[in-house]
C-alpha cells in the first residue's frame, strides 16, 4: 500500500502580501532565499471596499479566506502571516525635513537617526496614523544629494523625507479582517510604494519615473527619484468610473458593462470601428444593437478626463522635468486597449505598460498587471525585513488545517 502524499515543508521564512482592491483580492506567497521564489497565489472578486475603506467586514474576511485557501492548495502549506497594502483617499503623503548640529566633526549614526526624528517630528490629528517616512537625501552643511553621510566630516545634518499617513480607523478595521481571517499582520505598505517593487527597474526609479497604478475606484501615483519616493498621490477615478459611465450610456447593467468594456473596450478608435456593431443587452432582458464607435466614445472621453487628472497632479509636484525615464502604467484599469498609447499622447510623456518581474518559482503565473500589487508587497517584505519567522508544523496539523479551510469554503459556496 502506497504512502499518502507528503505535503511540502512551510519555508522557515514566508513572505505574504495580500492586495484588498475594490473589485478583487489578490495574494501571493512566496519564499526568500537567494531570490524570491512564488509558491501560491490567488485571486478573489470583492466588492467589499469603497475608496480605500471597508464597508463590508464580514465580505471582506470571507473574501480573504477564499483567496488564503486557495493560495495555500497552491503552496502546500498553511499561510499564518501577511503584509496588506494601503491606497485610498484616507492616505495622505507630503515631504518634510529636519535638521541638528553634528556632535563632534564626523557624522555618526546617531546623528542620523536624531536628522530623521527630526523631520518626522510633527504633530498629527489623532485619527492619522504613520505608515511610512521615507528618506530621500541628506545635506551635510551645503552638499546636497548624500545617501548615506555617516563618516562625513561637518557640522550641520539635515534630512529629507517622505511621509505618508493613514487613517487610524481605516487601519485598524484591515488588521481586524487580516486576524478575523486566522492571519497575523506583518504591516502596511504603500500600494504605489509595493507595487514599484514589482513593476520598476532600479534605473527608472534613480532617473525619475512616474508610477500610474489605475485601481477600481482610484488611480494612485507615486513619483521616484534617486532611488526613493519624492511624491504620491491619489485620485478619486479609476476603471469602476469608465463601467458605469459605459452602463449609463449603453443603458445596461453594471455587470454586462464590464464585460462589453473587457470583452471590446478601447481607448481610441480603430479603423472601421464605424462599420463594427455590438449587440447590448439592456435593462429588462432585451438587446439592442450599437455601433462600438459609440461604446470607444464614452470610454475616451472618461480615460482623457483621468489622465488629465494625471497631468495637472504631476505638474503639481514639481517633478515633470524629472521624469527622465517617463511613466510605467499598472492596474487592472491599464489593460485596456490603447491605454499606453493614449497615456502617452496626453501626458506628452514616453509611456510603458508595467508588468512584474524578478521573481523565480509560479512567476509565470504572477505576471499579470492585476497581481502587481501583491507580488510587490510580497517582495518589498523580502527586501525591507516583513518576514514572518515560523516553524513547520507537525504534516498533519498542516493538512487538517487545509482540508478543513477547504471543506468550509465549499460548504459555502454549495
Amino acid at each position: 500500500m502506497s504512502s499518502p502524499k507528503k505535503i511540502a515543508d512551510k519555508p522557515k521564512e514566508l513572505f505574504v502580501g495580500l492586495d484588498l482592491g475594490t473589485t478583487k483580492i489578490s495574494i501571493v506567497a512566496a519564499k526568500g532565499n537567494e531570490q524570491l521564489e512564488v509558491v501560491g497565489m490567488a485571486q478573489i472578486p470583492f466588492a467589499g471596499l469603497r475608496k480605500g475603506s471597508i464597508t463590508n467586514i464580514p465580505a471582506t474576511v470571507d473574501a480573504i479566506k477564499k483567496a488564503v485557501t486557495t493560495a495555500e492548495l497552491m503552496a502546500g502549506f498553511p499561510l499564518t502571516h501577511a503584509a496588506i497594502s494601503i491606497a485610498g483617499q484616507h492616505i495622505k503623503g507630503f515631504n518634510s525635513t529636519g535638521v541638528v548640529a553634528i556632535k563632534g566633526n564626523e557624522v555618526t549614526a546617531s546623528d542620523v537617526e536624531r536628522a530623521l526624528d527630526a523631520a518626522s517630528a510633527i504633530a498629527f490629528p489623532p485619527d492619522r496614523e504613520r505608515v511610512h517616512i521615507l528618506s530621500q537625501e541628506f545635506i551635510v552643511n551645503d552638499q546636497e544629494g548624500v545617501r548615506d553621510p555617516v563618516g562625513m566630516a561637518g557640522v550641520r545634518l539635515e534630512a529629507r523625507v517622505h511621509i505618508v499617513t493613514a487613517s487610524h480607523t481605516n487601519l485598524q478595521n484591515m488588521a481586524k479582517c487580516v486576524e478575523l481571517s486566522s492571519l497575523r499582520l506583518d504591516g502596511y505598505v504603500l500600494d504605489g510604494l509595493a507595487t514599484a517593487e514589482a513593476v520598476l527597474t532600479p534605473d527608472e526609479k534613480e532617473l525619475g519615473v512616474a508610477l500610474i497604478d489605475v485601481g477600481g475606484s482610484a488611480t494612485h501615483l507615486a513619483i521616484f527619484q534617486r532611488g526613493t519616493v519624492v511624491h504620491t498621490a491619489t485620485l478619486q477615478m479609476g476603471s469602476s468610473h469608465i463601467t458605469n459611465d459605459i452602463a449609463v450610456g449603453l443603458r445596461t447593467t453594471i455587470q454586462d458593462a464590464e464585460a462589453i468594456k473587457i470583452e471590446h473596450g478601447s481607448t481610441t478608435p480603430d479603423i472601421g470601428d464605424e462599420n463594427v456593431k455590438l449587440q447590448i443587452p439592456l435593462l429588462g432582458g432585451k438587446h439592442r444593437e450599437v455601433a462600438k464607435k459609440d461604446l470607444v466614445n464614452i470610454i475616451e472621453a472618461r480615460v482623457e478626463e483621468l489622465l488629465n487628472l494625471v497631468a495637472q497632479e504631476i505638474d503639481h509636484s514639481g517633478y515633470r522635468a524629472n521624469l527622465s525615464t517617463g511613466v510605467v502604467l499598472t492596474g487592472g484599469g491599464s489593460l485596456l486597449k490603447g491605454f499606453a498609447e493614449f497615456s502617452e499622447y496626453i501626458l506628452e510623456i514616453p509611456t510603458r505598460k508595467g508588468s512584474p518581474v524578478g521573481v523565480g518559482g509560479l512567476s509565470e503565473g504572477v505576471t499579470h498587471p492585476a497581481f502587481a500589487t501583491a507580488l510587490g508587497m510580497a517582495m518589498y517584505a523580502y527586501k525591507n525585513g516583513l518576514r514572518s519567522k515560523v516553524t513547520p508544523a507537525p504534516e498533519k496539523r498542516n493538512f487538517e488545517r487545509v482540508f478543513t479551510r477547504v471543506r468550509n469554503w465549499i460548504e459555502e459556496v454549495f
